[in-house]
């Protein structure tokens, strides 16, 4: 996941969002969520689920897009030593911590999982329960969100951190409002397996080369 600063970042965050919901903390809880929405859809109609699983990704979208305003605001106060090498050096050991657990190497704390039986009374209810779930699926997404509130926050422009970051969630609930919408789309995914260890060790791989990007920046300062 390299980033340069353009367009094509929202394709690129827009695709690690929807690999994140394919890794095995993210990818089991997809049954449970519909469970949820389901149990709000009074209606039943494809249309009202299409809805409520978008009310519910826009919350997780909203929460996301509120950390990237503080990484952003964040990264003004110490825009002033963003050429200094030993902040690149930071960054790199950063971006390290998170792809070693991505990697399986440094454990991850695990929040609770909402109950299939837990349904929200009404739309509200039902967004503050998808801006609480990006903490439920914190073990696979914080190596990535974290390595992108670290890319926002260099960049000190909010309105790019926090769309990013939306586009961000919406990969990540591309999955979960499809299922929302259509009551057979779960039958025509995979079955949890060792695949899903391959993708994220496959994304902590990929933090570790941006690490090294990061150190390789941070040494030229010093040539």
């Amino acid at each position: 996941m390299i980033l340069h600063g353009g367009i094509l970042d929202y394709a690129v965050t827009f695709g690690a969002g929807l690999l994140m919901s394919f890794t095995p903390c993210a990818y089991p809880l997809l049954p449970v969520t519909v469970a949820v929405v389901a149990g709000a859809n009074t209606r039943g109609s494809h249309l009202n689920g299409f809805m409520l699983s978008v009310i519910y990704v826009l919350g997780l979208a909203v929460s996301y897009s509120a950390l990237a305003a503080v990484a952003v605001l964040t990264g003004k106060v110490f825009g002033t030593i963003q050429n200094n090498p030993w902040v690149f050096v930071v960054i790199g050991n950063l971006i390290l911590f998170f792809a070693l657990v991505m990697l399986d190497f440094i454990p991850f704390p695990m929040f609770s999982v909402p109950s299939p039986g837990q349904r929200p009374r009404g739309r509200r209810a039902l967004f503050l329960m998808g801006a609480a779930s990006g903490f439920v699926v914190g073990p696979c997404t914080a190596p990535v969100l974290g390595s992108l509130l670290l890319y926002i926050g260099s960049k000190h422009n909010l309105l790019f951190g926090m769309s990013l970051l939306f586009t961000f969630a919406f990969g990540l609930g591309t999955s979960l409002i499809l299922a929302g919408t259509f009551s057979g789309f779960l039958s025509v995914l995979p079955k949890s397996g060792q695949w899903m260890n391959l993708v994220k060790k496959a994304a902590g791989i990929v933090l570790i080369i941006i690490s090294e990007l990061m150190f390789l920046r941070a040494g030229s300062f010093w040539i």
